[in-house]
């Protein structure tokens, strides 16, 4: 994994919505990695990473946005917690996935880049 604050750097240089279609992203590939049981070590990335960049652009979000994305740095950093056993259990990673999806979905939504 690149180190954060090099991540960060290079993060913080797009405007928002930018950023939550960056993390969307991230989303759709945990949501495809976990439906299939592959790259258990980069899904633990990603979901790392992601909690991370929800961090940094929820200083900079709305209120009501900032909100929802404290929300999801919650539920993601309660997955890393779990995912060397979610990883395991086939039952655990379609849920993460079928999660991660809808949130993937709805971050693109709340992006505005789709308009």
């Amino acid at each position: 994994m690149i180190p954060l604050d090099e991540v960060r750097e290079r993060y913080m240089r797009d405007p928002v919505p930018v950023r939550l279609g960056g993390i969307a992203a991230n989303l759709a590939r945990i949501r495809s990695c976990s439906a299939r049981g592959i790259g258990v070590a980069a899904v633990a990335d990603m979901l790392r990473e992601s909690v991370c960049m929800l961090e940094w652009t929820a200083i900079e979000a709305g209120e009501e946005l900032a909100g929802e994305l404290v929300e999801l740095q919650i539920q993601l950093a309660l997955w890393s917690l779990r995912w060397p056993a979610t990883a395991t259990n086939p039952v655990q990673r379609v849920e993460v996935s079928s999660l991660a999806g809808q949130w993937s979905d709805r971050l693109l939504a709340m992006s505005g880049l789709l308009a």
